[in-house]
């Protein structure tokens, strides 16, 4: 059964760690800006909550202060199993602009230090996309749930349906978007994390 966007609670202080990371790196917004290929205006709404980025832009401000996504959210880790009960998983929203459809990705896998595998769940509302080419170290395989997208590798533009799977290296220019009238959900998974 398909979990709705609604059951999801995204990480609601994604700014407050861009801004307690940038503060750590000893950088001006201006500078990180910069770096980061995106405006002053931008990072300060971004990290006032008053906006959310795009995946891309997510990427490149985390790449600038030499950091992954995972690490924004790093957890004490614990002996044993580490269980997320459905509904109750940690997700963050991002989205190209405050009016655009946003793309949920919801942790499946611990973000503990020296983690290896990173998966998630990209919930993508009708018409959301990733905001351009997305390039890392690592490998990606992803498998589509439900709805339809398609995903740009190193410029081929591959259409995918319910039940597809792909693979693709990480290294490659790579964007996806959802082509579906509904709600798409794609199981992600990459190593090293990423997200």
């Amino acid at each position: 059964m398909a979990n709705d966007k609604a059951d999801m609670s995204p990480i609601s202080d994604l700014g407050a760690r861009l801004h307690a990371a940038r503060l750590n790196n000893g950088l001006t917004l201006k500078s990180l800006a910069e770096m980061a290929g995106c405006s002053v205006s931008m990072l300060s709404k971004i990290e006032n909550e008053q906006t959310s980025p795009s995946l891309k832009t997510l990427h490149q401000i985390t790449a600038a202060l030499d950091m992954t996504i995972v690490q924004l959210f790093a957890e004490a880790e614990t002996e044993g199993v580490r269980l997320y009960r459905s509904g109750e998983r940690p997700s963050v929203m991002v989205r190209r602009m405050s009016n655009q459809p946003a793309i949920f990705i919801e942790r499946l896998s611990p973000t503990y230090p020296g983690t290896m595998l990173d998966a998630n769940i990209h919930t993508l509302e009708p018409g959301a996309d990733s905001g351009g080419d997305i390039r890392h170290d690592g490998e990606e395989i992803g498998y589509v749930l439900e709805g339809a997208a398609e995903l740009t590798v190193n410029g081929e533009v591959i259409p995918l349906v319910q039940g597809d799977s792909f693979y693709f290296s990480s290294q490659l220019p790579h964007r996806y978007r959802n082509t579906y009238d509904g709600t798409t959900r794609i199981l992600w998974v990459n190593t090293p994390p990423t997200f």
